[in-house]
């Protein structure tokens, strides 16, 4: 719409006459005849508009009321023409009744203004006409709480969200997500459904992007032009939008302003919400926290928090702040995983030996009948992990590769993912954003994350990780923290694998670190090779701390406070139907945008989501189950596998609801329940062995070659006999022998036997009195770490006197002499 004229750069004479093809005004000026009857006063007297006959406008232009003629098209589309703004006057414009002729193609929406749109861009959220008309009229669409909501309001079923097919007609569902065509480099245009082009596409007229982002309406405006686009110092226009710059020495401190240096960089600035001020900073807590005056530092509100961690064969428990130490659960055989359910006072452990999952009240805990089996059937389980919020469990196996979930009861149980797993150890959930987070230390050593309904999976860490043992989430600051026992590394990454950083890199106080917690500053991780447990400060690794010591083998550990797991909505169970109305899991959905689903339902392995999405029909997918059969010949033995195929069809079933989960028994082999490599549990193992007998499978055709091979190894035969009864029989008198002799068991000096309650706890008296909120053996106390032994059975106390000569400055040493033996020594291997 151009409406510049003509520049005559002739001057305008007074009082002489103009040359002959110029008009001449009243007042003496000269100007051109273009400009004579254009509607404009160039004379300034008026004199060029006057004895005017109105002028003709063509076929398809308008006449405006001032007599200019504007082209048709361009009246009652919003935005004024005509002089007098008459194409645009609500008297004609209401009146308005012959239908326009669309100059938009089909798959394309005329906006009120005039311009088009991409019909996909009508009723997505985002009004991309001048006047706003693309967002006008939309029905208000809602999609269930398990469907996710495409760009163009239609819904979708949840798990359909980044699965690597474009399910939305805009290709919404795949925007966001980590499998994606990542575009790398200042040559690469990312559209917004996810798709990859070239940037030289962008603003060319040419839609390349299917959702046309490449080409919006920002394309040849220059934001710069005006205002400097809001930049404080540089601004940089691009092809779509701007940028702003600083100049050397200022950063952006909001994307627009330059400013000095911020204080709150500095990690050690404040313990968690640092607010930056000119030339000064203030530090603050989120919600839950207070902060500390004499520390300066966010300490959690309510109940004193405690550790607890398992050693193999027990459960114990240390206070933070009371200096106490318990057993929780003695006599176990190979507990290595533990987690806990806070608002229910509960915990869960995974024990190798027996290959469960056991679930108890902590409270209750110490007596085996009130320890639940949970989940049976197992391999290696060695991770373990509470969804605090919707009271699932979630664990790793390694010895079949797999990370599974199951009802907090047990009743249900799926597996998740089963593929490109190695040697998955450890695992934590975050049921707000519902993700979950592993570690594999496999041959190519990784840290992952998925949705914790198994979709949505990508990579967090894979470069300088060889070892990684134990995880552990800071969702207050989301931080994911984890030990490495290889290269002797305590390391952080937020919760998108960015940000790395390095706390703390020492062979002395991680020599094999093999899981960790965090909570407040602090974070807390156990030792084997050292058999301690250690913290430091979260933000710097600065600090490091010995909190106990002597623990033989401490293997998992966690703190328990209600600040460790912060209350949020249950999704399955926020509207009329129980469990979202699903028929078997309900899980929760990774938040990966608004539009994401809460939650999405899941079966049993071996069916799959019916049409609904929420029931369970029988799998028409062919499924290979591995066999193993142990054949034991002599002399050798040799093991076969074989393979069998079943093929199902598809027929829709309704499970009961507390229906238990059918897990097939494992293969009648040699099962393991061990911790294995440089990783795992050192001397951990218990190993139990079914094989069998080559005579259940008897069979007259047989007989005969058999006996004929075996014959002439009978010599071999008899020698392995002899020899396994001599073993059996050294195993006896071992075992005779250990229970009828006493151990000697020297205790930390500080610890004082109380009968307090039930719990057989130990006061560790202080020597100062401790001021505000202040934990036990932090470096710089006068605290002794706790030196540990085991607490079963009846302990007598007889007090000895201290060695002085070496000028050591002790304390009185007892001495414990453990008379019910077998509780200290049960599950020993």
């Amino acid at each position: 719409k151009c409406r510049d004229k003509l520049n005559y750069s002739r001057p305008l004479t007074h009082g002489k006459a103009c040359p002959s093809k110029d008009f001449q005004c009243r007042n003496g000026k000269c100007v051109a005849p273009i400009f004579v009857c254009d509607g404009d006063d160039d004379c300034g007297d008026a004199s060029d508009e006057e004895k005017c006959s109105a002028p003709t406008c063509g076929q398809h232009e308008f006449h405006c009321n001032d007599s200019e003629c504007i082209p048709a098209l361009w009246s009652c589309d919003g935005d004024p023409d005509c002089k007098d703004k008459s194409d645009e006057s609500m008297e004609r414009c209401s009146r308005r009744t012959e239908p326009q002729k669309p100059r938009c193609l089909v798959s394309e929406f005329q906006c009120g203004s005039g311009e088009c749109v991409h019909l996909n861009w009508k009723c997505d959220g985002d009004p991309d006409c001048k006047d706003k008309s693309d967002e006008a009229n939309c029905p208000l669409l809602t999609c269930r709480p398990d469907e996710f909501q495409c760009g163009d309001g239609s819904c979708i079923h949840g798990t359909k969200q980044c699965n690597k097919v474009h399910d939305c007609p805009d290709y919404s569902d795949e925007a966001g997500c980590v499998n994606v065509t990542k575009c790398d480099g200042p040559k690469k245009f990312r559209c917004k459904n996810g798709e990859c082009i070239d940037s030289s596409k962008v603003c060319d007229n040419v839609k390349d992007c299917k959702d046309w982002s490449d080409e919006p309406v920002e394309c040849g405006l220059n934001e710069c032009a005006d205002n400097n686009g809001g930049c404080s110092h540089i601004c940089k226009d691009q092809r779509i939008g701007y940028e702003c710059d600083c100049p050397s020495g200022y950063k952006l401190l909001d994307k627009k302003t330059c400013g000095d240096i911020d204080e709150c960089e500095n990690p050690d600035a404040c313990s968690q919400i640092c607010i930056n001020y000119k030339g000064d900073y203030k530090c603050e807590c989120y919600e839950g926290y207070e902060m500390d005056p004499a520390s300066k530092t966010c300490k959690a509100v309510g109940k004193s928090p405690y550790l607890l961690f398992t050693n193999r064969h027990e459960i114990r428990r240390i206070h933070l702040l009371k200096s106490e130490y318990t057993q929780v659960v003695p006599t176990l055989k190979n507990a290595v995983a533990l987690d806990v359910d806070v608002s229910t006072n509960k915990m869960f452990w995974c024990d190798l030996y027996h290959q469960k999952i056991y679930s108890a009240y902590i409270n209750k805990a110490s007596d085996s009948s009130q320890q639940v089996t949970l989940i049976d059937s197992l391999h290696s389980p060695e991770g373990l992990a509470v969804d605090w919020v919707h009271k699932n469990i979630y664990w790793t196996d390694s010895g079949n590769k797999s990370i599974s979930v199951a009802t907090g009861d047990g009743r249900k149980r799926k597996m998740l993912i089963t593929t490109e797993l190695n040697e998955p150890r450890a695992i934590a959930v975050d049921p707000h954003q519902g993700f979950m987070y592993w570690s594999d230390w496999g041959g190519q050593a990784k840290i992952e994350k998925a949705g914790m309904n198994g979709v949505d999976r990508q990579i967090l860490v894979s470069e300088h990780i060889e070892g990684p043992n134990g995880i552990t989430l800071d969702l207050s600051n989301r931080r994911l923290y984890w030990v490495d026992s290889k290269l002797h590394l305590l390391s952080s990454v937020d919760f998108n694998g960015d940000n790395r950083k390095v706390l703390l890199s020492s062979h002395h106080h991680l020599g094999h670190p093999f899981a960790l917690t965090v909570f407040e500053d602090r974070v807390y991780w156990t030792d084997l090779e050292d058999e301690a447990i250690y913290s430091a400060n979260r933000l710097t690794g600065h600090d490091v701390a010995k909190v106990a010591e002597d623990l033989n083998n401490p293997l998992d550990l966690v703190v328990f406070h209600e600040q460790r797991q912060p209350k949020g909505p249950d999704t399955c169970n926020m509207g009329t139907l129980p469990n979202g109305g699903c028929e078997y899991l309900c899980l929760k959905a990774p938040q990966i945008t608004d539009h994401s689903p809460k939650y999405t339902c899941a079966c049993p392995d071996g069916m799959e989501l019916g049409p609904d999405m929420r029931r369970c029909a029988i799998s028409n997918t062919t499924t290979t189950t591995p066999t193993t059969v142990a054949t034991t010949t002599t002399p050798s033995t040799t093991t076969t596998t074989t393979t069998t195929t079943t093929t199902t069809t598809s027929a829709t079933t309704t499970l009961p609801p507390t229906a238990k989960t059918t897990t097939p028994a494992p293969p009648q082999t040699t099962r393991s329940g061990r911790i294995t490599e440089h990783p795992r549990t050192p001397a951990a193992t218990s190993t139990e062995t079914t094989s069998l007998s080559s005579t259940s499978q008897k069979s007259t055709s047989t007989h005969t070659p058999l006996l004929a091979a075996v014959a002439p190894n009978i010599p071999i035969l008899a020698t392995v006999v002899i020899g396994l009864l001599c073993t059996g029989g050294y195993l006896v008198w071992r075992n005779w022998r250990r229970k009828n002799t006493k151990s000697m068991n020297f205790d930390n000096p500080v610890y004082r036997k109380t009968t307090e309650d039930d719990d057989d706890e130990i006061h560790i008296g202080r020597q100062s009195e401790s001021i505000g909120h202040v934990y036990p053996a932090v470096s710089g106390s006068h605290s002794q770490p706790f030196i540990a032994l085991p607490l079963g059975g009846h302990t007598k106390f007889e007090k000895r006197s201290t060695n002085q000569d070496e000028g050591l400055s002790r304390n009185t040493i007892y001495l414990a002499e453990t008379i019910n033996l077998s509780n200290a020594i049960s599950g020993l291997p």
